[in-house]
């Protein structure tokens, strides 16, 4: 079941994308190259491309929220709910990183400045 909502989501994803692609700019976006105030004063008529654009955004939202409930009601979990991100636990801690050089058990004495 998952599966196809999430195949319809897809197809409906890329339906939104080329639709707002298609659609002419209007030149008002975000109120961003508007200069004549009485001609941005009234409401553009709805045109099919603009009815086909809401169209494809609720059914958007609407499989986005069917996907959440899904995955929400599968019951596994999140990732970060469980041990899966931890280290496997070893038995015991290597005394000396393997990066590091054997340490010697003498001391070492500083070389002398006259020599």
């Amino acid at each position: 079941m998952e599966n196809i909502v999430l195949t319809v989501h897809l197809i409906i994803a890329l339906c939104l994308i080329g639709i707002v692609l298609v659609q002419r700019s209007e030149g008002g976006g975000l109120g961003i190259g508007g200069g004549g105030g009485g001609a941005m004063g009234g409401r553009p008529a709805v045109t099919p491309l603009g009815k086909l654009t809401w169209l494809f955004g609720i059914a958007f939202v609407i499989t986005s929220i069917t996907l959440t409930i899904l995955a929400s009601s599968g019951g596994t979990g999140s990732v970060l709910d469980g041990d899966a991100l931890l280290p496997p636990a070893t038995e015991e801690a290597p005394e000396t990183s393997p990066l590091l050089p054997p340490t010697v058990d003498t001391p070492t004495t500083q070389p002398r400045a006259d020599e």
